[in-house]
């Protein structure tokens, strides 16, 4: 362990400075908190942590306005008023927690599928998810089906590793960089220091994003794309590089399924699957004799192309050859993609051209002797410096799966995966699918689920279905014929499914930082007239809703029962391997937050509480024999927790002596050895490990130390994915389960195992001349989702936003810089100002998204510029696609993991003739505030923390 000593107090003897983990956003960077007298007075980033090295943004240092932000709750709260109204009684914890132990209670007694737990932008979802396998329900998932599930299953079925948390640049060493829908919001203090270090050395950046703003406005080159057809522009790329011959053969062969030989028998059940030995080891063809033998032959030299009779008299064909016969068709040449990219044909083999350039003539040699996992010595690694980032921008369509698999078919193309120069797992990553669970569901009263909710599934058999093989068990259809892959959950269609019932109800929807009456939902008005629509009875269709946030959030006015949570520095919490740790390429790390000041209000961290319900509800392994908690609170939890024997959330000072890494029984003094090093643990990834993890012994002998992985798992890049063909067998009627007939065709054509583009879902049937235009959002650097919302120094930053138009569009609707327009799509209208812009694709508008608020929320006045001329577009789009005909409620979302696909949104704009109205729209009526009033001048200072 490598340990730092680090100051207690600061220069002036009078503020101690506090080490802790920032939570303005998702980068998890370490913060120094400067207290004085039990206050905080500053905030600071800490130089010594591995992630940050002292690096802080706006956000970071406005964390000290969110922790005496006036909107913090306050005491548990329990409805009064109607539904929305935001009327409140305070009441006491025990009440609460009485009342929440016994809806719980109840549901769990009966029915566990009647209760639907989903958390939103939590960082503890190891945790959460736990707790909701011990208490039965198969409805538990966090945020990230609406956020960017389709990044992190494409690249997990892939390469058994994605971009942002499982991943990074190798900042040091590559010679081209490109991104790909990548806001400034995500990664941003790393991303950051990366780009400064690109620059320092004259590499060269290219944007490929709709918007130019942030990281692609200072990119070298900018790609203003037409949104939704990332894939096409990439897939065109792939042309290129194959048609040119530009492509690393040898990394093929060695590290991916290229040889593999797919089976050629159109009639039968298994054509489209892999040929393999009565082992089940796929089959390569020979080279020269073109005989079929086990991949793991050693020293065998596989053919690429050719077609090959199998030992049972059938043919096989090498996944390379298919990949050519796809990728080298004229319709994904440049001039075939360059119209409906927006990008030109010789934009794009000059870029491909570039690509093979930096990766071929430029590689980066290393010598560092390795030796890989077939026992082969090697003495160099030897890298292609080309190296790629995505995020949301391809992320969020219905097409989105398979754009980023084709990312990942691009980068293994170069051969520019974990090699130097390229694209680095970071640990506990790679995990291939072979390597994860398989989803849980089969709920039965009063007892816990036999394994996790989220899961990777193998093929149809996976499943979480009814006996009838149709009806979905999850009330989220995650995991159903609607989204087979959604390894994320589906959290953006729980309350639209509870609502219709189907395909059941439920009675109680317990949701954390999930602000799905605002922010966190498709479609808000929509969203918010279910949360309070009333049956014949007169009753809630969604009987009791239990919520959890720091702040009077919206969604805090729709729910009957709060329990209020602390500010991140008020609690601990524990950023762990088992979830999503802050590990670099070359450290294995996590960290912990800790009560840097202590609450002053009657408010509870919510893992705490939740433990708390678990043992009054005596969930299994949260109460003892004589039914007392096994856990305190949290911070015993994430120290005594195995979730199995010597590996629990936190992976260092482990052991009773404090001497272990990654495996060790608990150890009682392990935050506070935490605490003193700042916050975080570091373990170095040892040299010979440092690239080609996927394939190298040095990393998988060391993974297996550290309690990463069990054993040693074969990670065998997947440009062809055989589970989508198991789909498509299914939707032919050939192997069972089947799909219901009208999910076949979708099937069939979406589920290519091989990557590929289809236009956005939203486009189908759409009329281009009744809705011309593209509309996204950007998160701002500023601002993370909601959060910033209450924030007095961020808010001077972003109060409002306008809605960005491109300049021959404001030229053809009369539009000039600062007029109000009305925006339309099929499922409604909003009246906004706009902003003229020419750095953005012509046929795009867009904004910055969570800047609009519901009056009365977030301690703010009912006329904040927020809620007067703050927007979302979120009242443009539906969690329904518009109806087919076919009476079917068809999600808009990735068919293949359900994300939610918020970008395919088409609408038309036109110049409101009312220009005097000072006031976007829709309007909702302010709900009530159930905090006091804020001051009329929010400061800070000595005097004003006091």
């Amino acid at each position: 362990m490598n340990q730092t000593s680090r100051a207690s107090s600061a220069a002036d003897g009078k503020t101690e400075i506090r080490k802790t983990t920032c939570y303005m956003c998702a980068c998890r960077c370490g913060i120094d908190v400067h207290i004085e007298e039990g206050k905080v007075r500053y905030i600071e980033g800490n130089r010594d942590h591995p992630i940050n090295k002292g690096v802080l943004c706006a956000k970071g240092s406005a964390g000290i306005m969110q922790h005496y932000s006036p909107a913090r709750l306050k005491k548990p709260l329990l409805r009064t008023g109607e539904r929305g109204s935001g009327e409140f009684k305070e009441i006491e914890w025990e009440e609460a927690l009485a009342l929440a132990t016994d809806w719980l209670g109840e549901v769990r007694r009966t029915d566990p599928r009647k209760l639907a737990f989903f958390t939103g932008r939590d960082q503890s979802q190891s945790m959460t998810g736990w707790w909701a396998q011990q208490y039965g329900t198969p409805n538990y998932a966090a945020h990230g089906g609406f956020c960017s599930v389709n990044m992190a299953a494409a690249g997990i079925y892939t390469m058994g590793g994605a971009f942002w948390e499982f991943g990074a640049p190798d900042w040091d060493r590559t010679e081209l960089f490109m991104i790909f829908g990548v806001a400034e919001d995500h990664d941003s203090n790393p991303i950051k220091m990366g780009l400064g270090k690109l620059k320092e050395r004259g590499v060269k950046v290219i944007g490929v994003n709709p918007v130019r703003t942030g990281y692609n406005a200072i990119a070298d080159e900018w790609l203003g794309i037409t949104p939704g057809t990332d894939g096409l522009l990439i897939l065109a790329l792939v042309h290129e590089l194959m048609r040119t011959g530009k492509i690393d053969v040898d990394y093929l062969i060695r590290y991916t399924n290229a040889p593999w030989l797919v089976i050629d028998d159109p009639d039968g059940a298994a054509h489209g699957l892999f040929a393999r030995d009565e082992e089940g080891t796929p089959l390569v063809a020979e080279r020269t004799s073109g005989k079929p033998l086990p991949s793991s032959t050693p020293g065998i030299k596989p053919a690429l192309k050719g077609r090959f009779e199998l030992p049972d008299g059938r043919y096989g064909i090498p996944v390379f050859e298919l990949l050519a016969q796809k990728y080298l068709d004229p319709e994904y040449a440049p001039s075939a993609v360059a119209e409906r990219t927006g990008i030109a044909a010789d934009t794009i083999i000059r870029i491909a051209g570039e690509i093979a350039e930096a990766a071929f003539e430029r590689e980066v040699i290393i010598k560092q002797p390795w030796t890989d996992m077939k026992g082969e010595r090697h003495e160099r690694m030897i890298g292609r410096p080309v190296a790629f980032h995505a995020m949301r921008g391809i992320s969020a369509h219905s097409n989105g799966f398979q754009t980023c698999r084709a990312l990942h078919l691009l980068q293994i193309l170069v051969g520019s995966i974990d090699c130097p120069g390229g694209f680095r797992f970071k640990p506990p990553y790679p995990r291939p699918v072979a390597g994860q669970p398989r989803p849980h569901g089969g709920a039965c009263a009063d007892t816990a689920l036999a394994g996790p909710h989220l899961g990777y599934p193998r093929g149809p058999e996976d499943l979480l279905l009814e006996a009838d093989g149709e009806t979905a068990q999850r009330i989220d259809k995650a995991f159903s014929w609607d989204a087979p892959l959604s390894a994320h959950g589906m959290m953006h269609m729980v309350i639209s499914n509870a609502h219709a019932r189907d395909p059941y109800g439920i009675d109680v929807l317990f949701m954390y930082m999930a602000n799905m009456a605002w922010n966190s939902s498709m479609n808000t008005t929509s969203v918010m007239d279910m949360l309070t629509d009333k049956d014949d009875k007169g009753d809630y269709v969604i009987p009791k809703i239990i919520y959890s946030d720091a702040y009077s959030s919206e969604m805090v006015a729709f729910a009957d029962l709060i329990l209020p949570d602390t500010t991140y520095l008020e609690r601990h919490d524990c950023i762990s391997l088992l979830d999503r740790p802050i590990s670099e390429p070359e450290a294995l790390c996590d960290s912990i937050r800790w009560p840097v000041v202590e609450p002053d209000r009657d408010v509870r961290g919510f893992q705490s509480v939740l433990l708390d319900l678990g043992a009054r509800l005596e969930l299994p392994g949260m109460v003892t024999e004589d039914g007392s908690p096994v856990y305190k609170d949290y911070a015993d939890y994430i120290v005594n927790h195995q979730r199995k024997p010597g590996v629990g959330p936190l992976s260092g000072w482990r052991g009773e002596d404090g001497d272990q890494t990654g495996r060790g029984k608990p150890n009682p003094d392990q935050l506070k050895r935490y605490i003193e090093n700042g916050g975080f643990s570091q373990v170095h990834v040892p040299a010979e490990a440092h690239y080609f993890k996927h394939a190298n012994r040095a990393w998988s002998d060391w993974a297996i130390e550290k309690g990463l992985q069990d054993g040693p798992v074969e990670n065998i890049f997947q440009l062809y994915l055989e589970p989508l063909r198991k789909f498509q067998l299914a939707a032919e009627g050939k192997i069972k389960p089947m799909p219901p007939e009208h999910h076949r065709a979708r099937i069939k054509s979406c589920f290519d195992p091989l990557p590929t583009w289809y236009a956005p879902f939203a486009d189908d049937g759409l009329d281009d001349n009744a809705y011309p235009l593209h509309a996204i959002t950007q998160r701002p650097a500023a601002m993370y989702h909601s959060w910033g919302s209450q924030n007095a120094w961020l808010r001077q930053i972003h109060g409002e936003n306008a809605l960005y138009v491109p300049g021959d569009v404001c030229d053809s609707q009369g539009l000039v810089n600062g007029d109000w327009a009305l925006v339309s799509s099929q499922s409604g209208e909003i009246r906004v100002r706009i902003a003229r812009m020419d750095a953005v694709n012509g046929s795009t508008l867009w904004t910055w998204n969570a800047i609009g608020k519901r009056a009365g929320a977030w301690a703010l006045d009912t006329d904040a510029p927020e809620a007067t001329r703050g927007f979302l577009l979120n009242h443009l789009i539906d969690e329904l696609l518009p109806p087919k005909g076919d009476g079917r409620r068809w999600a808009n979302s990735d068919p293949i993991t359900g994300q939610a696909a918020w970008f395919d949104l088409r609408v038309a704009i036109r110049r409101d003739p009312d220009q005097t109205t000072e006031q976007s729209m829709p309007n909702a009526n302010a709900q009530t505030s159930p905090v006091e009033p804020p001051p009329k001048n929010v400061r800070f200072g000595s005097e004003a923390a006091k």
